[in-house]
């Protein structure tokens, strides 16, 4: 059966929902992710809202510099509890039209619609509606793309944004595609990009035109994924969280990182949120994988498995650590992920989890978790001296 996919993307999410908490903030520049304990110095951009990135600020930015390019701005700390709360609601609402949901990150969700018509009419129908619920339901704008794979609604709901509305039919696919900028594509970073401009491409039309030996001579196998993408070939499944088999995060800088410290203070919020979600779910795993994607979008991944299950973010950051203690940073890193795998349902390794995880950080998880529980996931994580590294 040709599938249909719906992707759901929230307008700066954390800043939006700040400015309809807060109506004095509307129209304004507000930029979430400032620390109230120290200040504008310290913390990168968690969420800029559209009046802010107009000033050049945008996500994982140091809020020093975002503090430069506008000293006026409303700078605000992540309410991680208010945000849960929200993306929560979001969520049911999506799911009322599909049991195939899969949630990348608070604010973004690919739906897998095929075969609904019957129940909720044809995927356009769909879209609109769930716009219409999210919008007199929590006063927030989605930006909905709508295609026959995961690649075309993706590029979709990002191009009219904020409160976008794009629907991409399958005999319209090359057509839609063939007009945008590569970097629209998923896998092409700076370097391909300049590669590809070399070559005089410069649109995925015109990617399109090339035959696939040559791509993947040029590229290797990363050309081969790209003619595919370059044809609007996608044929990646939307894999809902009951279908999971492993649990993580991922960063994408806006700008490529080469400080050690600040690519360790990424990997421990990045091992804190994939342990708050696996004591959230009653989950355990046993390997962790450290990802790296280099500026030339190469991509290093390395796993580390543990005797004994695992949950908590300290011991997957030790694991991390380890990692990436024995790698070269000999160029500027594009993203980080973490993630864990090999997993199980925690009540099932009751009498094994005091043998791998260290006391003392249990007890600071649990705390930890009472307060996201309460507060929201994003209000409170460890330092890079709590972990010990």
């Amino acid at each position: 059966m040709e599938r249909t996919i719906i992707h759901v993307d929230m307008d700066a999410f954390y800043a939006t929902v700040e400015q309809r908490d807060n109506p004095d903030f509307l129209g304004k520049p507000v930029i979430v992710g400032a620390n109230p304990r120290h200040g504008r110095g310290r913390g990168v951009v968690s969420t800029a809202s559209y009046e802010a990135r107009k000033y050049g600020i945008h996500s994982a930015q140091p809020i020093s510099q975002a503090y430069r390019l506008c000293p006026n701005g409303i700078f605000l700390p992540v309410r991680g509890k208010r945000y849960v709360h929200v993306s929560r609601a979001i969520m049911a609402i999506l799911r009322e039209y599909s049991p195939v949901v899969e949630t990348v990150s608070l604010d973004e969700a690919f739906l897998d619609v095929t075969g609904t018509e019957r129940l909720f009419g044809h995927a356009e129908e769909i879209g609109k509606q769930m716009k219409v619920r999210i919008k007199e339901q929590e006063r927030l704008t989605a930006s909905v793309g709508i295609g026959p794979n995961k690649l075309v609604a993706k590029i979709a709901s990002d191009l009219k944004k904020p409160d976008g509305f794009v629907v991409v039919g399958r005999e319209e696919v090359r057509q839609f595609l063939s007009p945008l900028p590569v970097s629209r594509l998923w896998g092409i970073g700076k370097k391909t990009e300049e590669k590809l401009a070399n070559l005089g491409i410069t649109t995925i039309g015109e990617l399109a035109l090339l035959s696939k030996k040559t791509s993947q001579d040029c590229f290797g196998k990363l050309g081969v994924v790209l003619w595919q993408y370059a044809q609007g070939i996608d044929d990646s499944p939307v894999i809902s969280s009951r279908e999971a088999k492993s649990i993580s995060n991922e960063l994408t800088f806006q700008k490529d990182v080469t400080d050690i410290q600040v690519l360790r203070e990424t990997l421990l919020q990045l091992s804190e949120k994939v342990g708050y979600r696996l004591r959230s779910q009653n989950m355990v795993g046993r390997t962790v994988t450290l990802k790296i994607r280099w500026s030339d979008f190469s991509t290093y991944i390395r796993h580390k498995t543990y005797p004994k299950s695992i949950f908590m973010g300290d011991t997957i950051y030790a694991g991390i650590f380890a990692l990436i203690e024995n790698i070269d940073i000999h160029q500027p890193v594009r993203l980080l992920g973490v993630g864990v795998t090999q997993l199980s349902r925690a009540d099932e390794h009751q009498m094994e989890l005091f043998g791998i995880e260290n006391g003392k950080s249990q007890i600071v998880d649990e705390t930890m978790d009472r307060i996201k529980n309460k507060f929201g996931e994003k209000i409170i994580g460890r330092g890079l001296h709590q972990s010990g590294r």
